[in-house]
């Protein structure tokens, strides 16, 4: 087999060989942006705002975000695989509710969290099984089950609030509580690992791989063998279950328990993941990028916070990201399309002479 020189194929210019070429697609990559800003931002709010760079207030700033940043790993192979769950923070609350109720009846805080986990992962099963098995629209049945989760934790523990949990497990999720010598709190710790863990499997495995596959042509994905069903049943019960460990965590960093725990959740959920690059149609994403979106709403509201910027602010900021992070990307895309589209129009296109006798180079091999 004749194959072709390296040299034909690869330019000798740096700048439009191998390593240009990864250098202008990664820095056209919105992940890559959404990186970047979060960095600007960064510097911003260590240059121009008094406290911002203390460890206290690192601490409180990532912490605070951090049941935010837990769901939106799930998040994020949900919407790679096309699908999305707006339960989510009402099962944060159903959870956080249910803790409260339990210890309330005077049950072992150590019986308890398998309880409101089992719990999470039957909220996510019912979820998953009306989408696969029934065959109606995440986004209807979730929207559905935001309210009726949510009715469940009011009717569990009502208006009240418990407040008395044991300090043995409340002190490890509190944001003065940090890993000796860093101002990374356990919580932060924990989602850090699971973030890894994510993205090894969505990045480095078959079933992350079948994931985009299902996010970018469903049909083509099941006929190439892939059990999309099963996968997009596993995506809903394991976001079911990171929700409830959300709400566990969530009442444990504030003391109390209450079923209007996570309230709007969803939404800065769904923004991180969106604002990360996650496209919205599936298929197509990095967890890199999701994290990346986490940290940077979290690191804006704190900064509009420590500057007093009004709750109601930070919510039109939340918003106008999210609408942003949808719109955007679209928008490069159509003038990518139509700039390629006048190209082709001025003349660029190969003559005809040279179209129909492809180079050594570009010709099929044969092994």
């Amino acid at each position: 087999m004749a194959m072709a020189p390296e040299t034909d194929t690869v330019p000798a210019s740096s700048s439009r060989g191998p390593v240009g070429a990864w250098v202008r697609s990664t820095a056209v990559r919105w992940d890559t942006a959404v990186g970047v800003l979060l960095v600007a931002v960064f510097v911003v709010g260590l240059a121009g705002t008094d406290g911002f760079a203390s460890g206290g207030n690192l601490a409180f700033a990532f912490n605070d975000m951090v049941e935010v940043a837990l769901i939106a790993l799930p998040m994020t192979l949900l919407v790679v695989a096309g699908q999305i769950d707006l339960s989510v923070a009402s099962l944060l609350g159903l959870g956080s509710a249910l803790t409260g109720a339990l210890w309330n009846a005077g049950w072992a805080f150590e019986m308890i969290v398998p309880v409101v986990l089992l719990t999470g992962i039957a909220g996510g099963l019912l979820n998953g099984w009306l989408v696969t098995r029934v065959g109606l629209p995440s986004l209807a049945v979730t929207i559905g089950t935001l309210a009726l989760y949510r009715g469940l934790a009011s009717v569990v523990l009502g208006s009240d609030a418990v407040t008395d949990f044991p300090h043995t497990y409340a002190r490890w999720a509190v944001d003065t509580t940090t890993i000796p010598g860093t101002f990374v709190t356990y919580p932060v710790a924990l989602f850090l690992v699971l973030a890894v863990v994510t993205g090894v499997v969505l990045h480095r495995t078959a079933f992350g791989r079948s994931l985009f596959a299902i996010g970018a042509q469903e049909e083509a994905a099941y006929f190439a063998g892939i059990r999309v069903k099963r996968f997009k049943l596993i995506l809903f019960v394991v976001t079911g279950l990171f929700s409830a460990f959300a709400g566990l965590v969530f009442t444990l960093r504030y003391g109390s328990a209450r079923a209007d725990n996570g309230l709007g959740f969803e939404m800065l959920v769904i923004a991180s993941v969106l604002l990360g690059g996650i496209d919205f149609d599936g298929g197509r994403g990095t967890l890199f990028g999701a994290v990346a979106g986490v940290l940077l709403i979290g690191v804006l509201r704190n900064l509009l916070t420590l500057n007093d910027v009004a709750n109601e602010v930070q919510v039109i900021v939340t918003g106008l990201l999210l609408v942003g992070s949808v719109l955007t990307p679209r928008v490069v895309a159509a003038a990518v399309e139509r700039r390629h589209r006048r190209a082709a129009g001025a003349g660029t296109v190969p003559p005809e002479s040279e179209a129909s006798s492809p180079s050594p180079a570009s010709r099929p091999q044969r092994s």
